[in-house]
């Protein structure tokens, strides 16, 4: 018996642009179950990028519904999305994202405590610890090598303890080294927290770390579901 945390029926997405409307996303209807790591696999420009995004609320669907942990998302308004995302979501974008005039504790804490988590400090050290990175925890992003700022991003995506987890290509800007550190880091962090993990990849030896992939082309999804080879 399947227990999906995220559903999307028929979810489409349109961009208005200085050529006129541009259809991304057609039409997609998929399900990913609690725990489940389901990786996005296709060429530049299949959708995506613009899909992961819909699943998290970070792009508004256009047209059919998008559920997660039983939740309308396509009916909340801006302010509801984030709360939502801030209680129940990790995002890790391809682009760190940290912020540069705090340190890497601030940068993991700060979430915390905007969300009213008394322990913020300490979790964020915990987090840290996790990914390797608490004798740097004192630094700031520009001290920090593009796979450290990296893991700052991966121990703030997981501090709050997300139930799904969503990754846009986690690896893009490292080398081959420090990506492969950081998805061991990423399975890790989902198997501690026991989360649902939804990524966006090119690298075909990530995708086969996943339990299922879905090929997108020109934002449809191009073949049937099926399992990651072993």
């Amino acid at each position: 018996m399947t227990d999906p945390v995220l559903t999307l029926e028929d979810a489409a997405l349109s961009l208005d642009g200085n050529a006129g409307r541009v259809d991304i996303l057609h039409g997609i209807t998929l399900a990913v179950d609690r725990r489940e790591t389901l990786g996005l696999v296709g060429p530049s420009g299949s959708g995506k990028s613009s899909l992961l995004m819909l699943m998290g609320g970070l792009e508004r669907a256009t047209g059919g519904t998008i559920r997660a942990l039983g939740h309308d998302l396509t009916a909340m308004d801006e302010d509801a999305l984030a709360r939502f995302r801030r209680d129940h979501m990790g995002v890790v974008f391809q682009s760190f994202h940290l912020i540069p005039t705090m340190t890497a504790l601030e940068n993991v804490a700060t979430p915390l405590e905007l969300a009213g988590h008394s322990d913020a400090f300490a979790r964020a050290e915990a987090e840290l610890e996790a990914v390797g990175l608490s004798h740097r925890a004192g630094h700031y992003p520009a001290q920090l090598s593009g796979g450290e700022q990296q893991r700052v991003a991966l121990a703030r995506a997981s501090a709050p303890r997300p139930e799904i987890l969503l990754a846009d290509e986690p690896t893009g800007n490292l080398d081959e080294s420090n990506g492969a550190a950081i998805i061991d880091l990423l399975f890790g962090l989902r198997d501690r927290h026991g989360a649902t993990l939804v990524l966006v990849t090119h690298s075909h030896t990530l995708a086969h770390r996943c339990d299922r992939t879905i090929r997108l082309r020109d934002g449809r999804v191009a073949e049937p579901e099926r399992e990651a080879a072993e």
